[in-house]
């Protein structure tokens, strides 16, 4: 049986819930999954150019296991442009660092401060805000 995997450490959630491809033909069908632990590598590795050993040890896992979850999420992007499927961000394996919430109404994400009392989306001011550390 092998062994319950780590919570992967996500400083973040990714800013989107989603892409779809344009212009796509009717062969263009599905969706893949990618991993909030997923997006936090790739954003480590490609965009904040960090070597693999620092960011495993930001992450909280091996230098192999972000290899590992860097390759995954490499491939799950590529296979998505080239088949055309629509990109969706998915909770995954992880845990996020701080609490961090969505405002139903203008689709802004946020993380409250322990300062801020209200708990209004500061892009908004709606109430109609939810957690997005609660497991989907």
């Amino acid at each position: 049986m092998p062994r319950q995997k780590q919570l992967r450490k996500v400083f973040a959630p990714p800013n989107f819930g989603g892409f779809k491809p344009y212009g796509c033909t009717k062969g263009c069908k599905g969706s893949i999954d990618l991993f909030y632990e997923e997006y936090e590598a790739i954003k480590m590795a490609d965009y904040d150019l960090l070597n693999y050993e620092e960011a495993a040890v930001l992450m909280g896992v091996s230098r192999a296991t972000f290899a590992r979850i860097c390759e995954s999420a490499r491939r799950k992007i590529a296979r998505a442009l080239v088949d055309g499927k629509e990109i969706k961000a998915v909770y995954g394996n992880a845990y996020l660092e701080k609490e961090w919430f969505f405002c139903s109404d203008c689709n802004a994400r946020f993380d409250i401060q322990a300062e801020i009392i209200e708990n209004n989306c500061p892009v908004c001011r709606s109430a109609n805000i939810n957690s997005l550390n609660a497991r989907h």
